[in-house]
């Protein structure tokens, strides 16, 4: 274990991380990590940092990303499923040790044996119960929309018969009035070219 009053170099975590000193300075900025620094201006390192690297590297190995690594250790209360097994962080104060994995998993399926599986079946139950009420809106929905599109059909097919008699009143208007031009220009040749 790490002596929790020393002062580490970059070096010295390096050999005890396996990560390279550029890799470690990436890594403080990657997972946003607030290395402390001397009067020089200089990283040190204690327990707190390095259990972080280890914790870090623990979390590669298992195959979670940078991205999600980073959102582990921001988010302290976040429980991420991997594969079979559960990985989850607490709440962490300086003092405190991160659990193992195996006291995580155990604390998970304690959470889901006592009382989360019970939810889980009952909220699946209320989520039935709601799909079942939207496909019957839903239903009601459609028959709603072919009444209006029959409704709308029929008014459409009513406007056009109306069209349609205007129209034809218009043609029998202008029959007439042709006719009436047309006995009405026999009347003109008559008067001009006159019947002898």
């Amino acid at each position: 274990m790490y002596d929790a009053e020393k002062e580490y170099t970059i070096s010295e975590v390096s050999e005890m991380t396996g990560y390279q000193p550029h890799v470690i300075r990436y890594y403080e900025k990657e997972f946003e990590l607030e290395i402390p620094r001397n009067n020089s201006n200089h990283r040190y390192y204690t327990y707190k940092e390095l259990e972080i690297y280890n914790y870090i590297k623990a979390l590669q190995e298992k195959g979670f990303t940078n991205k999600q690594i980073k959102l582990i250790i921001n988010s302290p209360e976040l429980i991420v499923t991997d594969g079979e097994a559960a990985v989850t962080t607490l709440v962490k104060k300086e003092s405190e040790v991160i659990p193992s994995s195996t006291e995580i998993y155990e604390i998970f399926k304690e959470l889901i044996t006592e009382g989360l599986g019970s939810i889980l079946i009952e909220k699946a139950d209320t989520n039935l119960n709601v799909i079942n009420e939207l496909k019957d809106e839903i239903a009601e929905l459609r028959n709603d929309i072919n009444s209006n599109e029959r409704d709308v059909l029929i008014c459409e097919n009513i406007k056009l018969k109306m069209q349609l008699k205007e129209k034809s009143y218009q043609v029998v208007e202008l029959k007439d009035k042709l006719k009436r031009e047309q006995e009405s220009s026999k009347g003109i040749l008559t008067k001009f070219f006159g019947k002898k």
